[in-house]
């Protein structure tokens, strides 16, 4: 999977995260906004540390010595 099917499913499952925390944590609409912040900043987050180490290892930092006699 690439960079942007890979957007794509964080993307969807933040906003079906955030509708269920709406629909069923409904306490008002600042603990709403409270709970669609968490959980906005949590996709968010795993979407950045997801595409941190995709990225890393299209270019490692330390090359792997290959041995000839394997």
């Amino acid at each position: 999977m690439g960079i942007m099917v890979t957007t794509l499913v964080f993307v969807a499952l933040g906003v079906l995260a955030s509708f269920c925390a709406t629909i069923c944590f409904n306490r008002g609409p600042s603990t709403n906004l409270l709970h669609v912040t968490l959980i906005a900043t949590a996709t968010v987050c795993c979407w950045m540390m997801w595409g941190i180490v995709y990225l890393a290892q299209m270019k490692p930092l330390i090359v792997p010595i290959l041995s000839e006699g394997d």
